[in-house]
C-alpha cells in the first residue's frame, strides 16, 4: 500500500518530502553558504545556539534564525541541530528496502517524509534503498519502521547497529 501524503506518527508533526534543485544555489548569498557549510560540524550545544552560531557569523540571532527559516523553507536544510552518536540519546537503527527501480523515487519520497528519518540514499544492491531512523526511543524507531512497511507494501530490513565507527559526513558545500 502506497500513499503520497505524509503521516505523522502520535505526538509528531507532518513531514514534507525533501528536494533540492541545486541550480537554485546560484540565489544563495555567501551568508547563506557560511550558515550551511559551517554548522555541518559543532553544532552549538547550548541555551541559545542560534545566538552563539550569530556571534561565530558577526551577526544577530534573528537573522540566523530567519535565514535558517528561509533555507528550510527552500529545502536546502532537512534538519537543524546537532548529531549525536548513535544510541547515546534515544535510539537508531540503519534499514534497508528492496525498491523495484519503478518506484524507488516514490518511495524514496516517502522514507525522507518522516521526520525521523535523516537521510537515505540508493545503493547498487538488492536492498537498494537504505536509510538511518533517529526517535525518542525502540518503539517509535519500531513504529517508524512498521508504518514505512505498511505503506510502501515492502519489507523493511532492521539492521541495529552491531559496531560502531565513526565516518565524518560533513563536507564543505562550497569553495568560498
Amino acid at each position: 500500500m502506497s500513499s503520497a501524503t505524509p503521516r505523522a506518527l502520535p505526538g509528531q508533526k507532518p513531514a514534507r518530502p525533501r528536494t533540492l534543485d541545486f541550480s537554485a544555489s546560484a540565489a544563495l548569498t555567501e551568508f547563506d553558504k557560511r550558515l550551511l557549510d559551517d554548522f555541518q560540524r559543532d553544532f552549538p550545544i547550548c541555551a541559545r545556539p542560534y545566538e552563539a552560531m550569530a556571534k561565530r557569523l558577526d551577526c544577530d540571532e534573528a537573522t540566523v534564525i530567519e535565514r535558517l527559516a528561509d533555507l528550510d523553507a527552500k529545502r536546502y536544510v532537512s534538519r537543524i541541530g546537532p548529531v549525536f552518536r548513535p544510541n547515546r540519546l534515544g535510539a537508531s537503527t540503519l534499514a534497508a528496502i528492496a525498491v523495484p527501480a519503478e518506484r524507488l523515487q516514490e518511495v524514496a519520497d516517502l522514507v525522507s517524509s518522516y521526520p525521523q528519518v535523516n537521510h537515505n540514499y540508493e545503493r547498487e544492491h538488492a536492498f537498494n534503498l537504505w536509510f538511518v531512523v533517529t526517535a525518542s526511543d525502540e518503539r517509535v524507531v519500531s513504529e517508524v519502521l512498521a508504518d514505512v512497511q505498511y505503506r510502501t507494501g515492502l519489507a523493511v530490513m532492521d539492521l541495529p547497529l552491531a559496531e560502531e565507527f565513526h565516518i565524518d559526513l560533513g563536507f564543505r558545500l562550497w569553495q568560498t
